[in-house]
């Protein structure tokens, strides 16, 4: 019988087994460049992948959004000033006690009358003036001769004269035809000049309680002492 031991040696021997050991090494290398090709993509992936929106707290803890109000501000219906009454009177639709804001003018008082009637002289009046609280206006008829005006009480009429209340003679009842002036304010007119005598000039209505600069103002051009 023939022996082939040397040729098994042969098989065994390193140099047989080299190739077979290239083969793994070049499997193990190709995983690890796998590897780290894989990681760089993911880290190229990641650092532009867009960051996801943090949610909103709510409920009771959460902070607010909403824009804060300055300390002590005021709601403007709290800075509002009182509306004006006025009486209108004459060629008018609607004749009778309108209000209207400060600043507004007889245009505006007219309209809230309902507007001109046709019968209504235009030239009569001035629609452009500025009204008072208080104020009574007439709307003369074309051809018409508008009525004297009351103590304190503008006729509405252009370039036609103011009649002027006398402090020191008016009753409570024209005192109380001036603007601002209601019949505790005439009253206490009445009760100053009492004690005090006759009023020297327009000017010491100041010393009355309750007269303030406001009110003067309003007052100084529609009485006379």
């Amino acid at each position: 019988m023939q022996q082939d031991f040397p040729d098994d040696l042969d098989r065994l021997s390193p140099q047989s087994r080299a190739p077979e050991r290239g083969h793994g090494r070049l499997g193990v290398g190709a995983a690890i460049v796998l590897l780290i090709a894989t990681l760089v993509i993911a880290v190229v992936v990641s650092a532009f992948a867009q960051p996801a929106e943090r949610p909103v707290a709510s409920g009771p803890g959460a902070p607010s959004t909403a824009p804060s109000t300055a300390f002590g501000s005021h709601s403007p219906e709290e800075s509002t000033p009182p509306a004006l009454l006025v009486h209108v009177l004459g060629a008018v639709r609607n004749p009778g006690l309108f209000e209207v804001v400060p600043g507004a003018r007889v245009l505006d008082a007219v309209a809230q009358a309902g507007g001109l009637t046709d019968q209504a002289d235009q030239a009569g009046i001035n629609l452009a003036r500025v009204l008072t609280d208080g104020e009574q206006f007439y709307v003369p008829r074309v051809g018409e001769s508008p009525p004297a005006p009351m103590p304190g009480a503008s006729t509405g009429q252009a370039g036609a004269p103011t009649a002027k209340v006398n402090i020191n003679t008016g009753a409570a009842a024209d005192l109380d035809t001036l603007p601002h002036v209601g019949p505790m304010m005439a009253q206490r007119i009445i009760d100053y000049r009492t004690a005090n005598g006759p009023f020297s000039s327009v000017d010491d209505l100041r010393n009355v309680t309750g007269i303030g600069d406001k009110t003067f103002e309003a007052l100084k051009d529609l009485v006379t002492t």
